[in-house]
């Protein structure tokens, strides 16, 4: 499908192109306000708290992952090595380690 896709997409690319002589037009930008839900809650101390806090709690407020099942230790390596991949979450790698091992201590099987 996604091979019979790409030529089109290719060639629509083309026609939408701007012609010599023709200025390309520029998108208008503005700023928008958004007020996000916020919480003063923080992950329960303990080793590796703090990398939890400090890396997680930007996109996830601690009751959030607190209340997700518990789930064995390559499930958790699995879940933040998503948020570092497909989210570019920016933990490294030492943080990672921490934040899988306290939810492995927190929240494993």
């Amino acid at each position: 499908m996604l091979r019979a896709v790409l030529p089109l997409l290719g060639v629509l690319g083309l026609v939408l192109l701007p012609q010599p002589g023709e200025a390309a037009t520029i998108t208008a930008l503005k700023s928008l306000k958004l007020d996000v839900p916020s919480s003063d809650t923080m992950f329960p101390a303990g080793p590796g708290s703090d990398a939890i806090n400090n890396n997680c709690i930007a996109c996830h407020s601690a009751d959030h992952v607190m209340n997700q099942p518990s789930l064995s230790r390559e499930a958790w390596q699995e879940v933040v090595t998503k948020m570092i991949t497909a989210y570019k979450a920016p933990v490294s790698d030492d943080d990672a380690k921490a934040i899988v091992d306290y939810l492995v201590r927190t929240k494993g099987s």
